[in-house]
């Protein structure tokens, strides 16, 4: 074998990839075929243009509570603060997750999947629940959770969930 023979040995073994298998290969980044696809490239921009004003509402709403809090003291109670700090992280953590996902990341995606319906879930019940936090950010959440179910539907969809080979929910693979 020559030289030149030995590098371009290397250099197809190089361009092939990993080939691992198994549960390390799992939580690896992974080549997934439709990422650089038009569809999937089109489904996480809209997944993190949505996430990205999901974020700006909750940056905004903390902003709004300050505002508030030197206007009228009784508008923001301690309550209001810890609900939007976490509402902000998590929107925060879920624009991360959406991009870490596009870029091919299984284990970013399944978190972007599960905090997304979770937080929905969390929204409708400080919605409904009475009394608990006042109207202005009732009416955030509402606003926000409408941006969640978006993001649900995209995240959910048959053809995001074909990108990571993954199967609808409540089918396992065989």
């Amino acid at each position: 074998m020559t030289a030149h023979d030995a590098t371009a040995a290397t250099a197809d073994r190089l361009s092939a990839g990993p080939t691992a298998t198994g549960p390390a290969a799992d939580r690896a980044a992974v080549q997934a075929p439709g990422l650089g696809h038009p569809h999937g490239v089109r489904a996480f921009h809209r997944i993190k243009l949505l996430l990205g004003g999901y974020l700006a509402a909750s940056v905004l709403t903390l902003a709004a509570a300050a505002v508030l809090s030197r206007t009228d003291s009784s508008a923001v109670n301690p309550p209001d603060w810890i609900r939007g700090t976490f509402v902000a992280a998590g929107a925060l953590v879920m624009f991360l997750c959406a991009g870490r996902a596009a870029r091919g990341s299984r284990g970013a995606y399944r978190r972007l999947r599960i905090l997304s319906a979770v937080t929905v879930a969390a929204i409708v019940a400080v919605v409904s629940l009475p009394g608990t936090f006042p109207l202005w950010m009732k009416a955030d959440q509402v606003a926000c959770g409408l941006v969640l179910v978006a993001i649900v539907a995209v995240t959910n969809s048959r053809a995001v969930r074909a990108l990571f080979d993954c199967p609808p929910a409540g089918k396992a693979r065989s």
